[in-house]
């Protein structure tokens, strides 16, 4: 008898410290995983922000979070047109721009993105891309200086007609990536129909 229950306690003791250990690692792995959703959280919306300010062409070293998030708290507000959402771009009491989200498909999957317009709708004023799928090299080009900044200035036709135009063609105001024909036109596909959208808002002003 007296055997029988060591061999018992033989069998419960590990048995308990196991369920024991599970139970900690599980709350640790837990605890862990918010904290990360929550540091991820913060990383994306850092990544707007500088991406806004981008768009605004506002002058802030994007890798002092401090000076970031505090340029954006100073210039940015949420607004919206009807079912439209936006941000407002003020340097004190001046309205310096709108910035509105992008979004669309590409080559490989979807593009999201913000583009900025003057107060008055008749330019751009820049475009930048939070996530993408396109390949490295060839479409995901998109994301370098000399394809974005081609953008700056860019006038917005009165009249609705299109907004980029890549060269050769009569007109042409950018140049499209070369050997990505299909990404560079469905970004500018994208940005035609992110300004059209825009101004169908602002005239209807909803």
């Amino acid at each position: 008898m007296a055997k029988k229950k060591k061999n018992t306690k033989q069998i419960l003791y590990p048995t308990l410290a196991m369920i024991a250990l599970t139970a900690v690692l599980t709350l640790a792995l837990a605890l862990m995983n918010d904290a990360t959703k929550e540091r991820i959280a913060d990383l994306e919306a850092l990544k707007v922000q500088r991406t806004i300010l981008y768009v605004l062409d506002v002058e802030v070293d994007p890798e002092d979070y401090s000076a970031v998030v505090s340029t954006y708290d100073a210039m940015i507000s949420p607004a919206s047109l009807g079912a439209l959402e936006y941000y407002e771009a003020r340097q004190g009491d001046s309205l310096i721009g709108y910035v509105f989200p992008m979004n669309g498909a590409a080559l490989w999957g979807s593009v999201k993105g913000y583009i900025a317009v003057s107060p008055e709708y008749d330019k751009i004023l820049g475009v930048d891309f939070v996530s993408h799928s396109e390949t490295p090299g060839l479409g995901g080009r998109i994301d370098e200086s000399w394809y974005k900044e081609q953008f700056r200035d860019m006038p917005i036709p009165e009249d609705g007609g299109r907004v980029v135009i890549y060269k050769p063609s009569d007109g042409g105001n950018a140049d499209s990536i070369s050997g990505a024909t299909l990404t560079s036109d469905a970004i500018r596909k994208l940005i035609d129909s992110t300004i059209e959208r825009i101004l169908q808002a602002e005239r209807s002003g909803a």
